[in-house]
């Protein structure tokens, strides 16, 4: 039986050499399989000429040569870290991946944690069942207080806590239920409430900052306005509350100045910084991306610079179909970074030592 041969006409292999079929010669006395000493002398000669003229090149002129990727890294360069904003299936909202796939994905690069984020269900179930399921990574949920928990619920609150296991450690006010969030889009007349027009928050929310304190929850606080933020981070102080994240504290809905982070870090308050960030804007791959205002690793690494890396945690916002996997998402933010002159201590700092103290501590 002959071996199998796959029919290429040509490959070019990683290093960058073309090789192509070539007519069989014909047999002659010499070399009776149809290779003569002058095809090899030729073939020796060409070859040495070929080496010679690659050695003359320009380094950037050799370097385009090089059209595969490099092999993975021998470690990852997003070990040990803890993505702070995650969605999967099952959703209303279309995901590339479930629950247990993402873990997969995080535990091949050797990921520590991962917090599981919903707009509209609970998943301090679902951090039980991943944590089950694929033993060796962290998993955290919470609940979202959208118009589907309720809005400003303290029961909900107080019912995600109690869920089995304790992983249930994350609150988020509301999102695109938000009253600045659906005023900003225009997506209603208004929406959900957390601050009253005297600038202070409403008294559900006071209850829910209580819940909060006593329990050591992570707030998170969502689609708010930069001013709405401020008045929620001074509240929650007030509180008891020492856990606090300025959800995605650069994107669109909520788009901070430098001056407003640092009065939230010197509240206590840690800023949320996302993958997804550096992929949207006008010129993004998928459409609804485009009504959000590109986050360039650049500008996120000044605001590391400006506020310090002590008052960020790292997250992806990733999970949605289309977009790159979250350890990719994440492995590119990471990379985005430490180019734009972030240390590799700093991204210890955001990717783990402050996300595991809110989590863990």
């Amino acid at each position: 039986m002959k071996p199998f041969t796959l029919p290429r006409w040509r490959f070019m292999n990683c290093c960058g050499h073309v090789w192509g079929h070539r007519p069989a010669p014909q047999a002659s006395a010499e070399a009776p399989n149809g290779a003569s000493r002058r095809d090899f002398v030729k073939t020796a000669a060409a070859g040495v000429a070929g080496l010679a003229a690659l050695a003359t090149l320009p380094k950037s002129a050799a370097a385009q040569v090089r059209v595969f990727p490099p092999p993975p890294p021998a470690v990852s360069p997003i070990e040990g870290l803890i993505d702070f904003h995650n969605h999967c299936a099952p959703d209303v909202f279309g995901r590339a991946v479930d629950d247990d796939e993402m873990a997969q994905l995080y535990m091949a690069r050797r990921m520590e944690a991962v917090v599981l984020k919903n707009h509209v269900a609970l998943t301090a179930d679902r951090a039980w069942l991943v944590r089950k399921h694929n033993p060796g990574i962290k998993a955290f949920g919470g609940v979202t207080l959208n118009a589907a928990a309720g809005g400003i619920n303290p029961d909900a609150v107080q019912w995600m806590w109690r869920m089995q296991g304790g992983y249930g450690r994350v609150v988020w006010l509301p999102t695109f239920d938000a009253d600045h969030h659906v005023k900003h889009f225009k997506d209603a007349p208004e929406g959900i409430k957390v601050v009253g027009a005297d600038g202070k928050v409403l008294p559900a929310l006071r209850e829910v900052l209580k819940i909060c304190a006593q329990q050591k929850l992570v707030l998170c606080t969502g689609h708010a306005s930069p001013t709405e933020v401020l008045a929620i981070v001074a509240a929650a102080r007030d509180a008891g509350c020492d856990r606090i994240v300025v959800t995605h504290a650069e994107f669109e809905v909520v788009n901070m100045s430098v001056d407003q982070m640092k009065k939230a870090a010197a509240m206590g308050a840690k800023m949320e910084i996302d993958a997804m960030g550096s992929l949207m804007g006008p010129s993004a791959h998928l459409a609804w991306m485009r009504h959000w205002r590109l986050v360039t690793n650049k500008e996120s690494a000044e605001h590391v610079k400006a506020v310090g890396a002590e008052h960020f945690v790292l997250g992806t916002d990733l999970g949605q179909t289309g977009n790159p996997s979250q350890p990719d998402g994440y492995q590119m933010l990471v990379g985005g970074l430490l180019a734009n002159g972030v240390t590799k201590e700093q991204i210890k700092i955001m990717g783990r030592e402050v996300p595991g103290k809110l989590l863990m501590g």
